[in-house]
């Protein structure tokens, strides 16, 4: 019998184990955590039954079709319209721009079948698989199993090792984990980034949709199923680390054993409903509990999601308040003179604002995305029911929600001390489809399938059955939570909650207290959205288990933060959105699948524009304001320089260069060059801009004016891992090794065979097992340089290579720059130690304030030019 369980146990996990393969190795190669992975199963598997019962194609050319084609094409199209965009976005976007993508694909997908009239995708119906139909059964050591389920473990098997093999074994998956580890210097190794994220993204999606359609007998054709899917697979990957394909694979499988064991062998588990087939998810929130405290943002870093630029500061108050009251006038006289029936759609998209409001604490003050705020509502209400129910005064039941709603949000807040980021995110909703599938099933507390009724809220002369009443009422209590919110960011709580958001570690430091306001918002926001429920309950005059799902918070995050989630206007505006549009779909006779990709489509543009709708609108009307005037400003001329030398033209020359980051100009007009087998000092004092003329050099950072050229050839307009496989190597400041990669996985980046690199540094040789993050900082540095000794480049650009290193690693060091200038290489060396670049230079060139000050032979440096340049004195 055990025999059995864990026989079936294994096929179950084995789509666990290729889904959750999929997700570690798409969020390996890019960072992005893909939420929408379950929907591309979902959509390919749609797709396989199609081409099967309306093209009439065999099973197998559907499924290879289906799999091979379709999922991968999928997943570069999104690579190209959104992933690629979301790489260097914040968390915030990324989350929710996958979760629009979780709406939206399946709804494209039912559209489409709809529009085209193809047979409909029955979520009840279990349409046939990949093999034989009807599958074949057979026994196998005890075990009853059939041809559907040999298929489904025989491919997860052959994808597992497949899938190592590529990763270990190929330069392709090596250029994959070279741009996880350090995606700009992998870019300066000649790898291409973007065309490694979207071989990634083909591959997940591939996967994806083999487990998609891997799972069609079992799962049917429901969307939901398949998220569901997502999030048991998503407890594979965490217990892969989400880096780990092998054990991503071996905890899939493990987890389908567990969850069959359970469901056979805890029959006193029946009394509690819902527990056994919660298994998945309390095993995913002990995962990311025990094994992934968040390392995503550590000491001296700042917030990923920093905070938009206030476009209106410039505004006086009047005008920043009076866009919203023109909105509140325009809202009052459509409550007065509008039928009943739309004032009750607005009084709807309000109650939905006030728990959106919830977010705006969460997620735009505190920069944690919490998608368990329909529990939080959900949790209020029915404790409110109940409390009502039982006899307690109308106003102390609403009081007793808000307070459950607030107690369950510091429970939830316990795991929010330790982690962050996605994890965070999956972590809470862990916690909320684990509310949905055990807590909210208890008949004692939400009634069954009845619920809970709720009568009207009296106000002596009015009450809420009128929705007029409800209208004045929410925004009554969106105005006290919106003067909450901005006393909160005043106050000396909201400074030290944005102190722990933007630096935590250095936050601790300076004596706050990071668990204290974090436990603070998760409280605040969950008692703003029990609130919220509340109301949704008595205007709904019931409230059921059922009434407010915990993938509505998929929804609802993907709303506000379209519409802006750091302001409660967006809060507001998303509100009277999420109403607004059903009812629209509804009256222009349009499928509800329209809403969902629009969704979707937002999604997308989130990728480009996080802050969401209300600051693209400030930031237009800002632009508009202040849009600069044309002036002509003085060229730069070039810096002094002594007679060039005879003989061998430059090979690599910065021209009038001009580069800085956003609005901050650094270089101005940089003139630089240096010729084959020359050693070029570039000397100043810090913030002179000598890194930044490396990153220009490089192709690491693009120029506003002036040329780069190589060899006559004008590079300007070519990325950096094109001017690296050219022949320009940055050997960047604090290291240019990938630390998580090992010493020959690093060597190999660089070279196809990496024995000679060990017989010019037996040292390296030595440690090729070690990880490189490993090394000492001399060792990274003989590392850094050690391809070049090999494969020397044409140009070679070190970045402070001394920087804190022993002075026998320094000789060393300067030894190689010594030995690639006698084989023809051209270097430019920036270095602040003046006397081991002089001991080495042909020329020196001195910067200050963005700009060479003076160029010449070595011999012509004096103290006074070395004043000059450092102390900035003539």
């Amino acid at each position: 019998m055990i025999l059995g369980y864990v026989l079936s146990g294994l096929v179950t996990g084995a789509i666990f184990a290729v889904m959750g393969s999929g997700l570690t190795l798409s969020y390996a190669a890019t960072g992005v955590f893909n939420f929408a992975h379950g929907a591309v199963g979902f959509l390919t598997a749609l797709l396989f039954y199609q081409l099967n019962v309306a093209a009439g194609l065999p099973a197998w050319l559907s499924a290879l079709l289906a799999v091979a084609l379709f999922a991968p094409a999928l997943g570069y199209v999104l690579h190209l319209a959104m992933f690629r965009g979301l790489t260097q976005a914040g968390e915030t976007a990324q989350i929710v721009a996958t979760i629009g993508l979780t709406i939206a694909l399946p709804a494209l997908g039912l559209l489409v079948v709809d529009l085209l009239g193809l047979p409909a995708a029955d979520a009840t119906a279990l349409p046939r698989g990949v093999g034989p139909h009807p599958a074949l059964g057979f026994d196998l050591i005890g075990a009853h199993l059939d041809t559907d389920q040999l298929i489904t473990f025989c491919f997860a098997a052959v994808v597992a090792a497949g899938l190592w093999a590529f990763v270990r074994h190929t330069p392709y998956g090596l250029r994959m984990r070279a741009a996880v580890d350090r995606r700009g210097l992998a870019r300066l190794r000649g790898v291409d980034v973007d065309a490694t994220s979207a071989l990634a993204w083909m591959l997940g999606s591939g996967l994806a949709g083999l487990a998609g359609v891997l799972a069609v007998p079992v799962l049917g054709l429901d969307a939901t199923a398949y998220t569901v899917l997502l999030f048991a697979s998503a407890t594979a990957a965490v217990f892969g680390r989400l880096r780990s394909i092998p054990w991503t694979f071996a905890a899939g499988l493990a987890l389908g054993v567990v969850q069959n064991l359970v469901a056979g062998y805890t029959d006193f588990l029946q009394e509690i409903t819902g527990l056994r087939t919660a298994v998945p998810v309390i095993l995913l929130f002990a995962g990311l509990v025990l094994l992934n405290r968040s390392r995503d943002r550590v000491a001296g870093s700042a917030s990923e999601d920093a905070p938009p630029p206030d476009y209106l500061s410039g505004l006086p108050p009047w005008r920043r308040r009076l866009p919203w009251a023109i909105g509140l006038a325009g809202l009052a006289a459509f409550t007065v003179a509008a039928p009943a029936y739309y004032v009750g759609i607005a009084a709807q998209g309000l109650v939905l604002a006030l728990i959106f409001c919830s977010f705006v604490v969460v997620t735009g003050i505190g920069g944690m995305v919490n998608l368990a705020q329909a529990a939080f509502a959900s949790m209020a209400a029915l404790t409110c029911g109940w409390a009502f129910a039982s006899g307690l005064p109308f106003f102390l039941a609403i009081v007793l929600g808000v307070l459950a709603a607030g107690a369950v949000g510091m429970l939830v807040a316990l795991p929010a001390l330790r982690l962050g980021g996605r994890v965070l995110t999956l972590a809470t909703l862990a916690l909320a489809l684990l509310a949905d599938q055990v807590l909210f099933q208890v008949d004692a507390f939400s009634n069954g399938t009845i619920g809970w009724p709720l009568p009207a809220l009296g106000f002596g002369v009015a009450d809420t059955s009128d929705p007029r009443v409800r209208v004045v009422l929410v925004l009554a209590l969106i105005g006290l939570v919106a003067l909450l919110v901005k006393n909160l960011e005043k106050s000396a709580s909201g400074r030290a909650i944005l102190a722990v958001r933007s630096a935590p570690a250095a936050a601790t430091t300076s004596g706050l207290s990071a668990p204290r306001a974090k436990t603070m918002l998760f409280a605040l926001a969950s008692c703003i959205a029990g609130l919220g429920g509340v109301l949704f309950a008595i205007s709904k005059g019931s409230i059921t288990a059922t009434d407010l799902p915990a993938f509505s918070g998929f929804v609802w995050l993907a709303i506000v933060v379209l519409q802006g989630v750091r302001r409660i206007g967006g809060a507001v505006l998303g509100g009277l959105v999420a109403v607004a549009v059903p009812e629209l779909l509804a009256t222009w006779d349009l499928s509800a699948h329209v809403g969902a990709v629009l969704f979707g489509l937002g999604g997308m543009i989130l990728a480009r524009h996080p802050d969401g709708v209300l600051t693209q609108l400030a930031e237009a009307r800002h632009r508009r304001r202040f849009a600069p005037q044309p002036e002509s400003v003085p060229e730069a001329g070039p810096a002094p320089q002594a007679a060039p030398r005879e003989g061998t033209p430059p090979l690599f020359r910065l021209e009038g260069v001009a580069a800085g980051y956003a609005d901050c100009a650094v270089l101005r007009g940089v003139e630089l060059d240096v010729r084959p087998g020359e050693v070029v000092a570039l000397l100043g004092a810090n913030g002179a801009g000598k890194s930044t003329a490396c990153a220009v050099a490089a192709g690491d950072l693009p120029v506003t004016a002036g040329r780069v050229l190589l060899d006559g050839v004008d590079v300007t307009a070519w990325p950096a891992h094109r001017r690296a496989r050219a022949g320009v190597l940055l050997a960047p400041e604090g290291r240019g090794v990938f630390p998580g990669l090992t010493v020959e996985e690093n060597l190999r980046t660089w070279l196809d065979d990496p024995a000679p690199a060990y017989d010019r540094m037996p040292q390296l040789a030595a440690r090729r097992t070690v990880l490189a993050g490993a090394l000492s900082g001399g060792e990274q540095q003989l590392l850094t340089l050690a391809p070049a000794l090999v494969r020397p480049p044409r140009v070679l650009i070190a970045d402070e290579p001394s920087l804190g290193l022993a002075p026998l690693m320094v000789q060393q060091v300067f030894e190689v720059f010594a030995e690639l200038r006698e084989r023809g290489v051209a270097l430019l060396l920036v270095e602040e130690k003046a006397t081991e670049a002089l001991a080495l230079a042909d020329r020196v060139a001195f910067m200050r304030l963005g700009r060479v000050i003076w160029t010449g032979p070595r011999d012509e440096v004096d103290g006074d030019r070395l004043t000059a340049a450092y102390l900035g004195v003539t």
